[in-house]
């Protein structure tokens, strides 16, 4: 587990019915958080269970060897999958989204980005098995802008705001590969009997970056005029460049 509280200082504001959420990284901290870092990253990247009939199969090197040509070697993918990373675990550990996949595990190339939806989280509750969806998009960089902001507004709001049929799928066949057929039968009776519907979805804005970003999503926050539930969260590392490096050399040794 990530545990940002652990390493973050964090204030959160309503803005209208929405949230607007800041964690600020503490730069004592970051030493130590690099270390966790590089204990989680693999999981995004190659199932556990790979790895470990690797090791038993080849030994130790060949599974070293395996997990690092799935790490990304260029800055900005690097950056990307971080963010990605870093959301994946914060929606799991801090909401009630706690259902998923790790998508990047998925990726046709390392030094590729992945198209759809960033983050899809889920929870399913009661006995009638009721779905909600978070759908959240990523984005960082060392300097965040109101036109990078401005880029994750629209593709959340793409779709009429709900998860595209492609992600959807794209999960579901993930999870009944995997066996996981609670979510992955909740998710297709949602797409292809009952329809998915605003209500049962969640948006989150993540971004990840060295400036503080919070006017900025303020004011984006509050041009939102639809209807689904807004979260935005800007999680701020001053060395932001330094510290994405950090974390995948870590990885790699």
């Amino acid at each position: 587990m990530i545990k940002f509280p652990d390493w973050c200082n964090e204030t959160e504001e309503a803005v209208s019915t929405h949230k607007l959420r800041r964690l600020v990284a503490e730069k004592v901290k970051l030493a130590q958080v690099v270390d966790t870092l590089a204990e989680a990253v693999p999981d995004f990247y190659a199932d556990p269970g790979r790895v470990a009939q690797l090791l038993k199969k080849l030994g130790k090197n060949a599974a070293a060897k395996f997990v690092e040509e799935k790490l990304p070697t260029q800055a900005t993918i690097r950056s990307g999958d971080l963010g990605e990373i870093l959301c994946t675990a914060y929606v799991h550990e801090v909401t009630p989204f706690n259902l998923g996949i790790k998508r990047l595990r998925w990726k046709d190339h390392r030094n590729m980005s992945m198209r759809g939806e960033d983050v899809l989280a889920f929870r399913l509750s009661g006995k009638n098995v009721s779905l909600k969806i978070l759908k959240a998009e990523v984005k960082s960089a060392a300097k965040m802008s109101s036109t990078i902001i401005g880029k994750a507004r629209k593709a959340l709001s793409a779709n009429s705001g709900l998860p595209s049929p492609h992600a959807i799928s794209f999960v579901a066949d993930r999870l009944n590969e995997s066996g996981d057929t609670a979510l992955g039968d909740a998710l297709d009776k949602a797409q292809l009997k009952d329809g998915i519907k605003p209500t049962q979805v969640s948006h989150m804005l993540f971004t990840f970056s060295g400036n503080d970003p919070s006017k900025p999503l303020k004011t984006d926050l509050q041009a939102y005029a639809g209807s689904i539930s807004q979260h935005y969260v800007a999680l701020c590392v001053t060395t932001h460049q330094a510290f994405i490096k950090e974390v995948f050399e870590a990885v790699s040794a």
